[in-house]
C-alpha cells in the first residue's frame, strides 16, 4: 500500500488523489432549525421607546401614549414613523410607510391622512441611549428614519372663532 492510501485508512484526507474537482458530500443537517428566515426589520420597539421616554413621557401623556401603542400593535406594518410639528420635535402623530407607494399613512394622531415623500421637510433618527432625536442630513426616506416634519405652511393655523 502507498503512503497516501495508508493516510486515507487512518482518517486523514488525501487531497491529491481524492480530488476530482467536485465538493465532498456533506450529510444533511437534521437537527433543530437554527436559521430563521430574514424578515423586514421592525422599528416598533424603538418607536415605542421614543413615545414612552421622549415624545409622550410622563403621567399627563399616558392615555395618548397608550392609544398610539395600541394602534401600533393592531397594525401589520413593520416600520413606524413619528410626525413632529417642527424642529422642536413636538409630537403630532404616528405613521406607517406604504411599501407599494412609499406614501406615509397616518395610523393615529393629528396630521394629514396621507403624506407623499416629496412633502417631507426633514427626517430624524431616534437615539435610545441619549433619549432624543437627531436630524439626519438627507431627504431620502428609509428604514433607518424614525421621525419626520412637514413644512410649516401645511399646518393649519388656528382660526379665530365666530363672535356670538
Amino acid at each position: 500500500m502507498s503512503p497516501s492510501r495508508l493516510a486515507n485508512q487512518n482518517g486523514d484526507k488525501d487531497w491529491e488523489i481524492g480530488s476530482n474537482g467536485s465538493s465532498p458530500t456533506i450529510p444533511e443537517y437534521t437537527g433543530p432549525k437554527l436559521f430563521k428566515e430574514p424578515s423586514f426589520k421592525s422599528n416598533k420597539f424603538i418607536i415605542h421607546n421614543a413615545l414612552s421616554r421622549c415624545c409622550l413621557a410622563g403621567k399627563v401623556n399616558e392615555t395618548q401614549k397608550n392609544k398610539m401603542v395600541e394602534e401600533m400593535e393592531k397594525s401589520p406594518a413593520n416600520h413606524f414613523l413619528i410626525l413632529f410639528r417642527d424642529s422642536n420635535c413636538q409630537f403630532r402623530a404616528v405613521y406607517t410607510m406604504s411599501p407599494e407607494t412609499d406614501e406615509l399613512i397616518r395610523l393615529a394622531g393629528v396630521g394629514p391622512r396621507v403624506v407623499s415623500p416629496a412633502l417631507v421637510e426633514s427626517i430624524y433618527k431616534y437615539s435610545s441611549d441619549r433619549k432624543q432625536f437627531s436630524c439626519i442630513p438627507s431627504k431620502t426616506m428609509s428604514m433607518s428614519v424614525d421621525a419626520f416634519t412637514l413644512p410649516g405652511h401645511l399646518w393649519h393655523s388656528k382660526r379665530p372663532g365666530k363672535p356670538k
